[in-house]
């Protein structure tokens, strides 16, 4: 930002014509940082609908070890153009338990790797002529737009084309303030000494701040080219700029992970111990360092017929900071990968366990403001989210039936205070569940509907569909919990007679069918649909109705032998009817995630 305000300052200069075409040339470069950001953005979401399923498997299966897990990172992020993205989805599948806390360090190792590669579009984008590519992309992504079959390319064309508009426009723009060539920018950069080390901090820390006030290593990335490439600045203190910048995004992610889970913001740690160290070491050999990237730029580019020395100095220096940029990820990736065991102990060591019990207090574990980038990973985190209640919701129902114990048992009776107080103190947890189920409905049908605001594909809407049903009918099953609490408690506060020991045997069985039915849900939201036999469910639910119909006749026999008065048997036959419609409202949550129509 010390670029434009020198700028302003100089302002005063000029006569008001003069003023008004500067300040036309800075808005034009603030609007072409403007639609390169846009380009990168649409592009790697219109990447990430193509092939974000895809992706995400390859991210779960292809971790076995660390090196497997750089390289998967590297590939990812490569592939849609986000590192933001890969460590979101690498985040996600450790909550769930795919990916431990180191193989989730290799990935984000390689994820440093994968994103030198938009530093590469960039130098290549300057470089070289790319305007005559720019208006050919629009048109055929505008057509293929339009066919539902290929809308995505067309996003990704387009995406791209944005891309290089801004690069070109950029490009233009940096040679109509001719920077090289003004006296008061120079004068600025030639006020730093570029072999003090000091200037070298000085820069480091302007280009983490940088980054974190425009959110968006790109856009500092093609400013430091800019000032590179038309010789304003030199080139050790615009390499100093691109250290910052990888520090400075690092200070973001960590920000946003403030409001995660325990295990999001060890990886966020993690992705910043990793910039911070490859920082440390780079400073001891700086100088030299630099020096040998730009005689492998030069060596590389002989060795391809191209002769850099004669190449246009400035524009040179494009392809130095990216070649600058990929050595410093790959040697830094490539020494601390044998250390991923110390760095997880280390970011386990400082960023402890929240000490609350999770259970008792509702905090949604895998959405999260700060990760919510796009809508495709977006969805991903919804359905993680949508397991963790479904889970809750059993631990629920096994609460409900230590409650049908407490009160079978005559201990609470006898000893009166201590048996009540443990009955209540269950029964409160069992009411505070509800509150949660309640809340956890809201919240994530809120984030839904942000969602769907997005520009989706149609499979992503479906899901979006499915995964509303699914978390309506698990605040059903919720409901239904605390129905038959509210009953047993009813029974057990009240002068009614006890349940007989047969009624207690049929209360249990009719328990143990539901829960199974639980298990066969919780097993189908955890795993993959295509492996899920959905008869095993349809099973249950039959047993189960044709158990509520053989109790129902069979009350109305032993009320009229008078084993136990009507009163008990309508609270008996409340429970069995209510756990009856805990099942029809599984059946519902398992035909929604299976994509089966509403009976």
């Amino acid at each position: 930002m010390a670029f434009f305000t020198l700028l302003r300052k100089n302002f005063s200069n000029f006569a008001p014509t003069n003023l008004l075409h500067r300040m036309f040339i800075v808005l034009k470069l603030l609007g072409s940082l403007a639609l390169l950001m846009f380009g990168m953005k649409a592009m790697s979401e219109a990447l990430q609908k193509m092939a974000g399923p895809q992706l995400r498997h390859a991210l779960g299966a292809m971790t076995t070890n660390r090196f497997t897990g750089l390289l998967t990172g590297t590939v990812v992020t490569a592939s849609v153009q986000s590192s933001t993205a890969t460590t979101v989805m690498t985040v996600s599948f450790v909550n769930a338990g795919l990916l431990t806390l180191a193989q989730a360090i290799s990935v984000i190792m390689g994820a440093n790797i994968g994103t030198t590669l938009t530093a590469w579009i960039m130098a290549l984008g300057a470089s070289f002529d790319i305007s005559s590519v720019v208006y050919p992309a629009f048109f055929i992504g505008i057509i293929l737009i339009y066919m539902k079959k290929r809308r995505y390319v067309g996003d990704f064309l387009f995406g791209l084309a944005f891309l290089l508009l801004g690069l070109t426009t950029l490009k233009a723009t940096g040679n109509d303030m001719d920077l090289g060539h003004n006296p008061a920018v120079t004068a600025f950069f030639a006020s730093f000494d570029p072999n003090a080390f000091s200037t070298t901090i000085i820069f480091l820390l302007l280009g983490g701040v940088m980054t974190f006030c425009v959110q968006s290593s790109a856009a500092v990335m093609a400013i430091t080219m800019l000032l590179c490439s038309t010789g304003a600045m030199p080139i050790y203190q615009g390499i100093a700029l691109v250290l910052g910048e990888n520090i400075g995004t690092t200070v973001t992610s960590n920000l946003a992970a403030l409001s995660a889970n325990t295990q999001a913001r060890r990886a966020a740690l993690a992705h910043m111990f990793f910039n911070i160290f490859g920082v440390i070491w780079i400073l001891f050999v700086f100088h030299w360092f630099i020096d040998f990237v730009i005689w492998l730029v030069d060596y590389v580019g002989t060795s391809m017929g191209k002769d850099m020395a004669n190449m246009n100095s400035n524009e040179k220096l494009n392809f130095v900071l990216a070649a600058f940029h990929s050595c410093f990820n790959v040697i830094n990736a490539s020494i601390l990968i044998w250390f991923i065991p110390q760095i997880e102990k280390f970011v386990c060591w400082v960023i402890k366990p929240k000490k609350l019990d999770e259970e008792e207090d509702f905090r949604l574990h895998f959405i999260t403001a700060g990760f919510m980038k796009t809508p495709e990973l977006s969805v991903l985190e919804a359905q993680k989210e949508i397991q963790s209640f479904s889970e809750r919701m059993q631990r629920m129902f096994g609460m409900v039936q230590e409650l049908l114990n407490e009160s079978s048992s005559d201990t609470g009776k006898k000893k009166g205070e201590k048996g009540g107080e443990d009955f209540n103190k269950l029964f409160s947890r069992i009411e505070k569940y509800e509150g949660i189920s309640d809340n956890m409905e809201i919240e994530i049908a809120k984030y839904l509907d942000q969602v769907s605001d997005a520009h989706l594909s149609d499979d992503t809407k479906a899901k979006i569909r499915a995964m509303l049903r699914e978390i309506s009918e698990l605040e059903s099953i919720g409901d239904a919990c605390y129905n038959i609490a509210r009953t047993i408690s009813r029974k057990y506060q009240g002068k009614q007679d006890h349940f007989t020991d047969k009624q207690y045997d049929h209360l249990h069985q009719m328990m143990l069918l539901t829960d199974n039915a639980l298990t066969q849900m919780n097993q189908l939201m955890t795993g993959r649909k295509e492996s899920y036999d959905v008869n095993r469910t349809f099973n249950i639910e039959n047993e189960i109705n044709n158990f509520r119909a053989q109790l129902k006749s069979q009350n109305i026999i032993d009320v009229n032998n008078h084993e136990y008065t009507y009163a008990v048997g309508t609270i008996y036959m409340d429970i069995i009817n209510e756990c009856e419609k805990l099942a029809d409202y599984v059946v519902n949550v398992v035909e929604a995630r299976m994509g089966i129509r509403q009976r």
